[in-house]
């Protein structure tokens, strides 16, 4: 009886220790409605993860794909975007952003993030490598923000949230990712990123044994850690 008590506490921390990223912080400081710019994801209700980095569910999540989030919201280039947290990040790992542009004849509404188009605009990573202290800048967040970049060009875009939790990470498919898009319209970008070999796809820009995916994340002590996709795109 103590035996199956633990264990059912246990599935019970586990789901409550999973999230999601449903509302943003306006321009007014108001935090929006659920689900009002960012695409409803198939997790709303059991705030379960993403563990096959090959699954067509990497692009943005979405409980019905094809159908965009009603609006789409203006951010002025070189500003923050805040996404609130449902209900806070409860895992270890990295925190990642990706930028698309949305195509000429398309919408943020109706673009469906697919082919080579996205390309990263922050990571983050840990500190107290080596040691028994590990820490990672989310850690607990009930927000999580990013500076558009200034260099981008004006227009519409999906805005790719992803947290990549390594705490079962340590054999193929253990690895847990939480993510949404954001349908934004960007204005007073100089456009002059250059994008040229940094743009990636989801799925395929992380493999299943890539080293920030597939994470010993207690013992041996990590040394090291390897944020899985390209390089953060520099102004």
């Amino acid at each position: 009886m103590k035996f199956a008590a633990s264990v059912a506490l246990g599935l019970v921390a586990t789901t409550q220790a999973h999230y999601t990223f449903p509302r943003f912080v306006q321009s007014n400081g108001a935090v929006s409605p659920d689900w009002t710019a960012i695409r409803t994801t198939e997790n709303k209700y059991s705030h379960g993860p993403i563990q096959d980095v090959n699954s067509q569910a990497m692009t943005c999540y979405e409980e019905s794909p094809g159908r965009g989030a009603p609006q789409t919201v203006n951010v002025a280039a070189g500003s923050t975007f805040t996404f609130d947290v449902d209900t806070s990040i409860g895992h270890p790992g990295p925190l990642q952003f990706y930028l698309a542009k949305v195509p000429a004849g398309q919408t943020a509404a109706t673009f469906n993030g697919k082919g080579a188009v996205w390309f990263k605009i922050y990571q983050d990573g840990p500190t107290g490598l080596g040691t028994s202290n590990l820490k990672w800048p989310s850690d607990g967040k009930k927000t999580v923000s990013v500076t558009i970049p200034k260099c981008v060009e004006n227009g519409e875009y999906l805005l790719r949230v992803e947290h990549i939790a390594l705490h079962s990470a340590a054999s193929v498919g253990g690895v847990q990712i939480y993510l949404s898009c954001a349908q934004i319209n960007v204005t007073g970008g100089t456009g002059t990123i250059n994008t040229n070999g940094a743009l990636v796809s989801f799925p395929g820009a992380y493999k299943p044994t890539d080293p920030g995916i597939l994470f010993q994340l207690y013992w041996p002590v990590p040394t090291q850690y390897i944020n899985p996709g390209p390089k953060v795109v520099t102004c």
